[in-house]
């Protein structure tokens, strides 16, 4: 649901012209995975256009008049850039997969700040794990813990993630880098912490959260160059 601010609520014609001043055209990476359909899902509820560019346009088995579906790689940077072209922000859900390659959010990453800045779209949100640890994150023992073991678990991934990470420090863009926790397909609350917070071997967050999340950041200015955290 679009929220209209108080006062601005007049007439039909009042209302058209608010409705599309707070719409946006939303390029989503990874639209097809299982966070980024909530992703999709709520950005058309929400008004939105959404351009995604998957594919297997089959994965995504959902119609609407505001959504463009691409079919392409995100490791092919014209197609990225075929997606991005014309847009007001981009939302990035991709994740790694057993048959994906290791360098996966870098070298797609790199492909998007490239079409970013070329076409003057400033606005970048992207998912990351939470084993990447930063220096503003509290520290227990049991983080410790818990980055320890993820980091010799997936070395790759993680890797991967704070490459994506360094490039977006260098990239000049808006961008915000929301990092998640266990990921399950519980309900969307709309109630969760996030900001730089403990993240110990509990922590989780619903795919539908997170996704409600990432879009509110399309216009929220509050982790613009961050990387936060996001937890029940």
């Amino acid at each position: 649901m679009l929220w209209v601010p108080e006062g601005q609520l007049g007439d039909a014609a009042d209302l058209n012209t608010v409705l599309e001043r707070h719409r946006m055209k939303i390029a989503v990476f990874g639209g097809s995975g299982r966070t980024g359909v909530h992703v999709v899902e709520q950005a058309l509820a929400a008004g939105h256009h959404v351009i995604v560019l998957v594919r297997d346009p089959n994965k995504l088995p959902m119609k609407h008049d505001n959504l463009t579906v691409i079919q392409g790689d995100v490791l092919n940077a014209d197609q990225v850039e075929a997606t991005i072209k014309g847009t007001d922000a981009v939302i990035s859900a991709l994740g790694p997969t057993k048959a994906s390659p290791k360098d996966l959010l870098s070298v797609s990453g790199q492909n998007i700040i490239n079409a970013m800045k070329k076409h003057g779209v400033k606005r970048f949100i992207g998912e990351s794990g939470a084993g990447v640890v930063l220096p503003e994150d509290p520290q227990t023992f049991g983080s410790r813990v818990m980055g320890t073991l993820v980091g010799l678990m997936i070395k790759d991934v993680i890797a991967d993630n704070r490459q994506q990470l360094a490039q977006l420090r260098s990239s000049g863009l808006d961008w915000t880098l929301v990092r998640a926790p266990v990921l399950n397909n519980g309900p969307r609350t709309g109630k969760y912490n996030a900001g730089y917070q403990t993240m110990g071997p509990g922590a989780k967050i619903s795919r539908a959260d997170i996704a409600e999340f990432m879009l509110k950041q399309a216009r929220d200015k509050t982790y613009i160059g961050q990387a936060p955290t996001i937890r029940y």
